[in-house]
């Protein structure tokens, strides 16, 4: 695609203005997407195999999901050159319309707040775990104030996470992120040496699923997948920090960084609930014994992994707030607004205001397991809703063929109704479970 003319694809391209001179290099851009698709998800994907009814239709599911996935990152990169904007939300705005521009940011807001909670709640789970290891056989009530979930979670987030999250560019986290999609790739190789090894304390055989209960039973796995791969969020801050920025070098990275992903979430899924069958949990390193030192050292590293991606979380959802700082400065005040909201007052006040809020939220509230149904459902809008709407749009004022426009509409068409009907379900299933 490279060697040929904008006229030869039908598809034109424009080049994307940004504040700064693009630095990222394909290699950190593949493993930025990478390690924003390895979060929470990895942990939870061998439930949803048992909840899919087997290995089989679970695999089908995720194969099926990966065609939406890639497609969904080629629409962004391809809208946002279209667009010539810089940020996720602005590229809906540009090619949408102001008001589908209002329901991209509110469900931008809304979806990352709920991941950073869910971050948050999975680092406590597992520093409490490592904290009991520490004091092994003491009472809840006997053990020492440091030990306490509120006091060690909250000297993480001080010490680490706020300093990650602090740089103004995305492209710093590449270093961070190859550390953490290691220690997501070492959870995945641990849980396949388990199985062939025995994990210890497993006093009887698994029991599997040799069939799905129901058909509604395979689709409740397109939540799980879409909160396992979300990606897309951080997909167009990704690409306007290449320094290569062209539609075929863009697919490129997104077909080799959702492979690579595919495959770590494809063996954690399939040799967990090989391991445990139906008895496993929604956290895998839950059903392993916690006095194995091998689960340990995973439980350290995964830790590790989800504060490497909570500050590109962070950083989306600032990118969002800055938005509305520099609007609403230029109402009250305007076109020069009272503080740069990229500069280091408003940003680092926004962060430290994040951080806090979902610190808060992650200690104070109930358990969170039961709508992680509902992120994957407001995820949908972001893999499928919202790069259809784009695709749609964006092949409304740029010149291509008949044929080719006719295809590009149809699957616009078929990527917002499938996210809508994930978003209905997941969101149903969920309503229905906490009542």
């Amino acid at each position: 695609m490279e060697g040929q003319t904008p006229g030869d694809r039908g598809l034109s391209e424009k080049p994307v203005p940004t504040a700064t001179r693009p630095s990222l290099s394909s290699l950190g851009a593949v493993f930025i997407l990478l390690k924003s698709a390895l979060g929470a998800g990895l942990l939870s994907f061998p439930w949803a195999f048992h909840k899919a009814g087997g290995v089989a239709p679970a695999f089908l599911a995720e194969l099926v999901s990966l065609v939406f996935l890639i497609s969904g990152l080629v629409i962004l990169g391809y809208a946002a050159s279209v667009s010539g904007q810089a940020t996720y939300q602005g590229v809906v705005g540009g090619l949408c319309g102001p008001t589908i521009r209002k329901l991209c940011e509110a469900c931008f807001i809304v979806n990352l707040l709920m991941i950073s909670v869910a971050f948050l709640r999975v680092i406590g789970d597992q520093l409490e775990k490592l904290c009991d290891l520490l004091l092994p056989g003491a009472p809840p009530a006997t053990q020492p104030w440091y030990t306490d979930q509120r006091f060690t979670l909250t000297l993480l987030s001080m010490l680490a996470i706020l300093p990650l999250s602090a740089p103004r560019e995305i492209g710093f986290q590449k270093y961070t992120s190859i550390l953490g999609t290691l220690a997501a790739c070492y959870l995945a190789l641990v849980i396949v040496a388990q199985y062939y090894l025995g994990p210890q304390d497993l006093a009887r055989e698994p029991h599997l699923a040799s069939s799905p209960s129901s058909w509604a039973s395979v689709f409740s796995v397109f939540p799980t997948i879409c909160f396992g791969f979300q990606c897309h969020e951080a997909a167009v801050s990704i690409y306007c920090s290449m320094r290569h920025q062209s539609l075929g070098h863009w697919a490129l990275v997104s077909v080799l960084s959702l492979l690579a992903c595919c495959l770590v979430y494809s063996l954690t899924g399939v040799y967990g609930f090989l391991t445990f069958g139906t008895d496993v949990t929604a956290d895998i390193l839950m059903s392993y014994p916690g006095n194995d030192g091998v689960i340990i050292v995973a439980r350290v590293l995964f830790t590790v992994s989800i504060v490497t991606v909570y500050p590109i979380v962070l950083f989306l959802g600032r990118s969002v707030m800055q938005d509305f700082w520099r609007r609403g400065c230029c109402w009250a005040c305007g076109p020069q607004p009272l503080a740069e909201p990229s500069g280091p007052w408003v940003r680092m006040s926004l962060t430290v205001l994040w951080v806090t809020v979902t610190l808060a939220m992650a200690l104070f509230l109930p358990d969170l397991s039961e709508i992680i149904g509902v992120i994957g459902g407001v995820s949908s809008f972001f893999i499928f809703i919202f790069p259809g709407l784009c695709l749609i749009c964006a092949i409304s004022v740029e010149p291509v063929g008949p044929r080719v426009k006719c295809f590009l509409e149809a699957w616009g068409v078929v990527s917002v109704l499938v996210g809508t009907f994930i978003f209905g379900q997941s969101t149903v299933a969920a309503v229905m479970e906490l009542l």
